[in-house]
């Protein structure tokens, strides 16, 4: 099944250090440095940081130094090492999230890196419309995402790329607490036992991959988001990144933990996936869940969870 995705920003921003600085009160008062960067400016940070890393230029980004950079949970220079060492491509398919309260930009990005077709997940975290910190992703290959369908990801989902109104939208810590059973069910190893809230055409896609919802022809039983049967992760961990209001988005970042992957001949073992997970929240309900994951060390820690 082919995904359909829309080029352009469907509000991607990212995010939040942690589940408490998520659930801020809709009335409390912002940060003068996060305020005074709206959508349209995070939109216009996440734009000219992947216009930079295009150009191998990160010199004339608006930056507070030093900036925090991370690819794959590991510091790097930012500027110079991981993917700035790389020559880049944009592609034209890029899923924004915009957390404008947080002073935060994420994206789900498809690139070419040295000519090869990749994943690229990363969230901007922002000081007055200056980066302070980047964390990131990149995925390669099938054997790096375990799932790779990248030749399906073309433009964004119609699912994803709708706006609710304003009478479907949720509150912040409502959209929180929807998105929150995802993981809580995979730690239980039910969405039923936790009565995930997924509307009843929801679906999800990993890597380009259909892995649950109508259509879906993975497993036996996949097509049934809610009552597929899924792994018991029990040392899953995850944090809220980012949450998009306007959109009805939440990012959360997700290390599934042991027996998350599976074994290959070329994949080392004790593995578990690093995931930047979005789930599409309103009316109560789960609509479409969209995920870029690579494989990880088990023993290494995502970092940014402070």
């Amino acid at each position: 099944m082919k995904r359909t995705i829309r080029t352009g920003c469907a509000g991607f921003a990212a995010a939040l250090l942690g589940l408490a600085a998520c659930s801020t009160p809709p009335g409390a008062q912002r940060p003068a440095s996060q305020a005074s960067c709206n959508r349209a400016c995070l939109t216009q940070v996440m734009t000219g940081y992947l216009q930079a890393l295009q150009t191998g230029n990160a010199a004339r980004l608006r930056v507070t130094a030093p900036v925090h950079f991370t690819q794959d949970q590991t510091d790097r220079v930012f500027g110079k090492e991981g993917i700035w060492s790389s020559h880049v491509e944009l592609t034209g398919y890029r899923f924004d999230i915009i957390d404008v309260r947080a002073g935060v930009a994420a994206a789900l990005v498809k690139v070419k890196v040295d000519g090869a077709p990749s994943l690229m997940a990363l969230r901007l975290l922002t000081q007055g419309g200056r980066i302070s910190g980047v964390e990131s992703i990149v995925v390669h290959s099938r054997d790096e995402g375990m799932i790779f369908k990248i030749d399906a990801i073309q433009t964004l989902s119609a699912a994803m790329a709708y706006t609710p109104t304003p009478q479907q939208r949720n509150s912040r810590d409502e959209m929180i607490a929807a998105a929150a059973h995802y993981p809580h069910g995979l730690q239980t190893g039910s969405f039923e036992k936790v009565d995930a809230p997924f509307a009843e055409d929801a679906y999800r896609f990993e890597n380009g991959q259909l892995m649950a919802g109508p259509g879906c022809t993975f497993f036996k039983g996949c097509e049934h988001i809610k009552s597929q049967k899924i792994p018991t992760l029990a040392k899953l961990v995850f944090h809220v990144a980012a949450v998009d209001e306007e959109q009805g988005v939440v990012l959360i970042r997700m290390d599934f933990g042991p027996g998350s992957v599976f074994d290959a001949p070329n994949r080392p073992k004790d593995q578990s996936l690093s995931v930047f997970e979005a789930f599409k929240v309103y009316g109560g309900q789960i609509h479409a869940v969209e995920a870029f994951m690579k494989t990880k060390p088990a023993a290494q820690p995502l970092g940014w969870d402070g």
